[in-house]
């Protein structure tokens, strides 16, 4: 949610504009960083089941994903993502959509901006068809009804096309120097279950068990099943599960589920792979005579159609990386309270009497609050609001925390920062 401020005019614009650009990094950074926390190696030996495969560690299996090759693939990918959110009457869509319209994005740009498109993702059942061809060929196609959201990344050029809209948008990839230091494209929202099971391999530490729980057939294809779960009390999430392809070490399919029980929050897993190369015209795209073709100077929040290898085939741009300090700055000093599954990211929004007694008058202050648990501790009083996964807290005094914790959690976490 984007921090209120007391401002008007130009500076308020600015400033909110910043926030929401901000935003976009935080969102995934939180719901798949701090969901995936930190990972501690418990040997196990994989459980004889359907298909046999030979006996393997969480060690060994890690491995494999690490130093998975696999440069081509293709395939189709369901994902469903359940988050809990409430019914507000298509409001949330609007949100999560930076409050855009099936004609364009909030600030008037394109609705083929996969900054804002591909967000869709964030709630409900979606199907894509992904394919990659190395490092400098990627394409996603997000199905719809009667309709087709398509993101290419071929050699120099990103293009996106809102096949309802008719819309173009067009990019210029990040060059080779402006990839992160582990190869991949910088600033990526996760896609497929690689991308997901990446986020969650990422640093090791004795927060986590590790083990290898059986085998599965995931889109035909034999598998291992490497069960992740928190150590530490506190967690919303209870177990996130990666299949793991026996030959090629590409994650298959991708579960996180909740600590409070009932469905998956995210469970992403191809439905058809193939790891042959994907024919070149696959990646090949003209914009439609007469579409509107809008020309970014960067895309956020790319998506990544890679296998999870360190390859290096996500989408990206030219758009340099962010520092830890540098979103900081943009959020009134974030810093993380805690550590593995139960770190808390906090920020002051600067909003003055709270987020929810500003001037956005007393009946939305009052819907707003009723969404939430009122809460008080040491640090004082603050409203609670909860997903199934994330959950935050925003005090009287409008600061911010927020986590893959409890609410519990989330007070001891405002008490200790106070």
């Amino acid at each position: 949610m984007t921090p209120y401020e007391s401002e008007t005019g130009t500076e308020t614009e600015e400033r909110g504009t910043g926030r929401r650009k901000v935003a976009r990094y935080v969102v995934p950074v939180t719901v798949m960083g701090v969901a995936a926390a930190t990972i501690g190696l418990v040997p196990a030996l994989a459980d004889s089941g359907d298909p046999d495969l030979p006996d393997i560690t969480a060690q060994q299996l890690l491995e494999k994903v690490a130093t998975s090759d696999v440069q081509q693939l293709s395939g189709t990918v369901k994902i469903s993502t359940d988050l809990g959110l409430p019914d507000l009457g298509g409001l949330e869509s609007g949100l999560m959509n930076g409050a855009g319209s099936s004609s364009g994005s909030a600030d008037g740009g394109s609705s083929a901006d996969p900054s804002t498109k591909l967000t869709e993702l964030a709630s409900g059942t979606h199907t894509l068809r992904v394919a990659v061809d190395g490092p400098d060929r990627q394409k996603v196609s997000l199905l719809q009804d009667a309709a087709e959201y398509s993101l290419i990344h071929d050699g120099k050029d990103v293009w996106g096309y809102d096949s309802e809209s008719g819309e173009v948008y067009h990019s210029a990839a990040a060059a080779d120097d402006d990839r992160a230091e582990d190869g991949q494209r910088r600033e990526e929202l996760p896609a497929t279950p690689g991308d997901m099971a990446e986020e969650a391999l990422k640093a090791v530490d004795d927060t986590t068990s590790v083990t290898v729980d059986g085998t599965a057939q995931v889109a035909g294809r034999d598998a291992y099943r490497l069960v992740i779960e928190p150590k530490q009390k506190g967690s919303t999430i209870g177990s996130i599960s990666v299949a793991v392809d026996a030959k090629t070490g590409v994650p298959l399919k991708f579960t996180l589920s909740p600590a409070g029980g009932g469905s998956a929050v995210v469970d992403a897993g191809f439905t058809q792979v193939s790891f042959a190369k994907p024919a070149a015209s696959t990646f090949d795209f003209t914009p439609p005579k007469g579409a509107k073709v809008t020309e970014g100077d960067e895309i956020e929040e790319a998506p990544a159609t890679g296998s999870g290898s360190r390859s290096g085939t996500g989408f990206g741009s030219g758009k340099e990386q962010k520092s830890e300090e540098e979103l900081a700055k943009g959020l009134d000093g974030l810093k993380v309270i805690g550590e593995g599954w139960n770190a808390v990211a906090t920020f002051d929004t600067g909003a003055q009497g709270g987020l929810l007694t500003g001037d956005t008058g007393g009946d939305l202050d009052g819907f707003l609050g009723s969404l939430g648990d009122q809460v008080k501790g040491e640090f004082g009083s603050g409203t609670v609001f909860s997903t199934r996964l994330v959950n935050a807290l925003i005090t009287d005094d409008g600061t911010v925390y927020v986590g893959a914790v409890t609410k519990d959690a989330l007070v001891e976490a405002a008490d200790a920062g106070r």
